[in-house]
């Protein structure tokens, strides 16, 4: 979200901002005035407009002068000392882009945060990008941080997982949590229509919530103003305000946007309101505002929730709730259908993260109870914020690592104050950039949510979704791949294309498994096994919201086993090594895995590996190679957990046991020399 969102959240780090939350600190001064009657200006934003008004050739030339361009970054330092991060963005990247001005590592960092703050991402991207290839030893946690968001946020997944890699490694820190990425996205993925609003306006739009049976209540930073409008400077926009819309028949759509109340509004931020069941009471975000901002003992004016009560038509002034703080931000209530719970989300000390999911019970004498924090099952090392609880389901928004870039929109489940696992609701709801305050209505079926994706109308805007019923399945029957007898009891299990575990499933007694609510033309990998037989994996994909049939077969273990000869029947020319080679090839692996499956299912087998070649070369240097490669293969089977004791020796015999007579001094055809290139593994126990 770029601006007023993450002006207004970033006071509680709840805010957002180009996928960054961090606390904002709120000025008396940080408004300024722009009168409609007289077209004045404050002369700090005429400043950089007149710089913008410059032909590219005058820019450059104004830039070049001897002195200007020191000056100028001086000037952006100003700005983004007061957090006027729009204008500061601005002047560093005239001045990177247009003087001569040495790229020092302060002037690119300053640059990429101003421009991240702003939500430029592309900007901010390609100056951390810069920082982190000529000064990368020199980089923060916290900078190396947004640069990755960066890169997520311009569609860069694969780099940004790399140099996290690449980053844990150089400090020594665990990658566990890098192993796998991918959010479980599964759980029968939700097929969506979403609609930008008509109501959404040029600035920032967000946190829509549900108001009597026809009203939606949302924030906006449009400006509606007369004659006055007051511009918060993190990003020369006008303050966020509450505004109320009418829903529009089915179709998601609102119209007829006006401010909401005189009484909840001020000339600061209000935002993320809830409603009590009887919609009597009213709580939201604000700054923490008197007659004038208040600030706590670090001098950041925080973030506090306030109620107010609907009495004979109008809303009260507002109060704040007992467990606000004047040194921490508290924001983003959401009240339980039963009106018993608030769930809100703060920065007070003693979290897992930047910002932690609370609840308190809501008493009948209108106090409140302790808070207490969800856990680490909800919370994560980043920023959870804009929780919404339904009767059964916690949604909420982080920026933990396994998201699509920004912050995603996540579900819980929960049964009696549990949560259940964490769930990443996936495209279409989720994009590369901020997707957040997610809300649902009782059929679960249509709703609302925020982004500053690609494509907007503005900064944040507010999008409409209608969930479609889904028939993305992949179904089918597992038999035996010589009989043809449906097997019951298979195991089938469900992958997505990066190896993420989805699913599970056993075959009933007609040999069938089904698969539902999978994403459309999308590609999936199936794993099929059963005991007496080899695991099969095949690929499948999806197509166009139909049921696709993926029919399976496995091969029984008993096959390659040759009881007359005792000897285990492998692919010979799976078996391969290159010229000159004794290393397992992939290929090979892959073969000599059947043969591991057979020694695990038949545990008092015993073997012995032989290995030959053909009478091409040396017969001295043969036999030491095939003696390798025998050794090799010994070695692959027991690094698969294989017992050394089951196999009794490993000897290579190179040329010595031709299974023709293509010897030294006969000539012979090339695919009769490749008969005696071979590995043989015979049964010595069983």
């Amino acid at each position: 979200m770029k601006k007023p969102i993450l002006l207004f959240l970033m006071l509680l780090t709840l805010g957002i901002n180009a996928q960054e939350v961090s606390l904002l600190q709120f000025d008396d001064e940080s408004g300024s005035s722009i009168s409609h009657s007289d077209n004045t200006v404050d002369s700090q934003v005429d400043f950089v407009k007149h710089l913008d008004g410059l032909s590219d050739r005058k820019l450059t030339q104004f830039v070049r002068k001897k002195g200007v361009s020191a000056k100028l970054i001086q000037k952006g330092d100003e700005y983004f000392d007061k957090m006027w991060y729009a204008e500061a963005a601005r002047i560093y990247d005239i001045v990177l882009e247009k003087s001569e001005e040495k790229h020092t590592s302060e002037l690119l960092a300053k640059a990429g945060d101003a421009n991240y703050y702003s939500g430029n991402l592309e900007k901010s991207y390609k100056w951390y990008h810069e920082l982190y290839e000529n000064f990368g030893d020199q980089i923060t946690e916290d900078r190396f941080y947004k640069y990755t968001n960066a890169l997520k946020g311009t569609g860069k997944y694969r780099r940004a997982a790399e140099l996290t890699k690449l980053f844990r490694q150089k400090r020594n820190e665990p990658l566990n949590e890098l192993e796998n990425l991918a959010a479980p996205t599964w759980k029968k993925t939700a097929m969506v229509e979403i609609k930008n609003l008509a109501i959404n306006s040029k600035y920032s739009d967000f946190a829509p919530m549900f108001h009597k049976d026809s009203e939606v209540v949302f924030a906006s930073a449009q400006d509606s103003s007369f004659l006055t409008t007051r511009r918060y400077r993190w990003n020369n926009q006008p303050y966020l305000d509450l505004y109320t819309a009418n829903t529009k028949d089915d179709s998601g759509d609102l119209y007829g946007a006006h401010k909401f109340s005189r009484k909840i509004n001020t000339k600061y931020h209000e935002a993320s309101v809830a409603f009590s069941p009887d919609q009597k009471t009213i709580y939201f975000t604000r700054n923490n505002y008197g007659k004038k901002l208040k600030r706590g003992k670090n001098g950041i004016n925080h973030l506090k929730i306030y109620q107010s009560k609907l009495v004979n038509g109008e809303w009260t002034d507002a109060v704040e709730v007992a467990f606000n703080s004047e040194n921490y931000s508290t924001g983003h209530p959401s009240i339980s259908q039963d009106g018993t719970k608030m769930y809100f989300v703060s920065d007070k000390p003693g979290g897992f993260g930047e910002t932690d999911i609370y609840v308190v019970d809501i008493l009948e004498n209108g106090g409140f109870s302790e808070p207490k924090n969800l856990g680490r099952g909800i919370n994560s090392s980043g920023k959870e914020m804009f929780p919404y609880i339904t009767e059964n389901t916690l949604y909420f928004s982080s920026n933990r690592a396994m998201g699509l870039g920004g912050l995603d929109v996540y579900r819980a489940d929960y049964d009696n104050e549990l949560f259940g696992i964490v769930y990443n609701l996936g495209e279409p709801i989720n994009s590369s950039r901020d997707d957040f305050s997610y809300i649902v209505d009782a059929s679960g079926e249509k709703g609302y949510f925020a982004s500053n994706r690609k494509g907007g109308k503005g900064d944040d805007d507010i999008y409409s979704f209608t969930s479609i019923e889904n028939r993305n399945t992949i179904s089918g029957t597992i038999k035996d791949a010589n009989t043809g007898e449906l097997l019951e009891g298979a195991q089938v299990v469900l992958l997505n294309n990066d190896s993420f575990l989805l699913a599970e499933v056993i075959t009933d007694t007609d040999g069938s498994y089904r698969f539902e609510g999978l994403e459309s033309q999308s590609d999936y990998l199936l794993k099929v096994s059963k005991k007496g037989y080899f695991e099969k994996d095949s690929g499948v994909r999806t197509k166009n919201n139909i049921k696709v049939e993926a029919d399976q077969s496995l091969q029984p273990l008993k096959e390659i086993i040759d009881e007359e000869k005792q000897l285990v029947n492998l692919e010979p020319d799976a078996i391969y090594f290159d010229f000159d080679r004794f290393d397992i090839k992939p290929k090979a692996a892959k073969e000599l895995d059947k043969l591991v499956a057979i020694l695990n299912e038949y545990q008092d087998m015993v073997i012995r590996i032989e290995s030959h070649t053909d009478a091409i070369g040396s017969s001295v240097y043969n036999k030491y190679l095939s003696d390798k490669r025998a050794k090799s293969t010994r070695d692959y089977i027991i690094s698969q957990g294989i017992d050394p004791s089951r196999i009794a020796s490993a000897i290579g015999y190179g040329e010595e046991r031709p299974l023709n007579d293509c010897v030294d001094g006969h000539k012979c055809p090339p695919d009769k020399h490749k008969l005696n290139r071979r590995s043989e593994f015979i049964i010595v126990s069983q």
